[in-house]
């Protein structure tokens, strides 16, 4: 065996022995408290989970907090993309609207997830809004930072070359953007799932944030833990599978074109 598919092979196998070494810890901390009611052990939360699942309880929430998820993050990258670009692009327009980007970056989310339950309601697009509007300035910000690390010389080789806006974006913008674009996914995702709980948390009738809230108040501390730990693993899957992926493919191209 070569040395470089003995290092391939050890690299794929760190995640699932650094989970397993994870688990190990989260046992042992268990016994030394040995309060289930305070600390459950992996095998308590394990049965819980069952519990829940099989009750149809769990799926139904997840797929209620996934979906915020995915339409506040899919909002948020677009309208923090087009606008980061915008403002990287041109310097007075960025002079004018830096201020309103470190407003709307220094809101508290709480402050803002409160504002928009009392202008806009209890409801969906409250909740959308709050998440959205939250994550749109962090988007912004490092697409701007993207923007503005653009190559000079790839634009006079576009206007040599006579590209269209259309060649332009598919050859030159999006492949440069593509680094700092995953940059604000991964974090975007990091940050969002926690807003969205905590929007949950405090008006919503349903999703993880709200069945947190129910088994808080109830002092069911398994039930809690096994919630979360239901969404941390869907968002395990989503880094390791489509974020890390996508960062590798757009840091291959940066290098090989500078």
């Amino acid at each position: 065996m070569s040395g470089k598919n003995y290092n391939d092979r050890w690299q794929g196998g760190v995640f699932p022995l650094s989970l397993g070494l994870f688990g190990l810890f989260w046992a042992a901390l268990a016994v030394l408290k040995a309060d289930q009611t305070v600390l459950p052990g992996p095998v308590e939360v394990a049965r819980v989970f069952w519990f829940e699942t099989a009750s149809g309880r769990l799926p139904k929430d997840l797929l209620a907090t996934l979906l915020r998820v995915a339409i506040s993050f899919g909002s948020a990258m677009a309208a923090g993309a087009l606008l980061g670009f915008l403002l990287g692009r041109y310097r007075v327009l960025n002079r004018w609207a830096d201020p309103w980007v470190t407003i709307f970056l220094n809101l508290p989310a709480l402050v803002l997830i409160v504002l928009c339950y009392l202008w806009i309601g209890l409801n969906e697009l409250a909740a959308i809004v709050a998440v959205t509007l939250n994550k749109t300035a962090m988007v912004m910000v490092t697409v701007r930072q993207g923007v503005s690390s653009f190559d000079p010389a790839l634009d006079d080789l576009a206007f040599v070359a006579r590209l269209s806006p259309r060649e332009r974006l598919r050859h030159l913008v999006l492949p440069q953007l593509a680094p700092w674009l995953a940059v604000a996914a991964r974090n975007g995702i990091a940050v969002i799932w926690k807003i969205v709980l905590v929007v949950e948390f405090l008006g919503r009738s349903s999703g993880i944030g709200f069945r947190i809230h129910l088994y808080f108040q109830q002092f069911q501390t398994a039930h809690v833990i096994a919630y979360s730990v239901a969404f941390i693993c869907v968002m395990l899957v989503v880094e390791h599978v489509l974020l890390q992926p996508w960062e590798a493919r757009s840091n291959r191209w940066k290098t090989k074109h500078t």
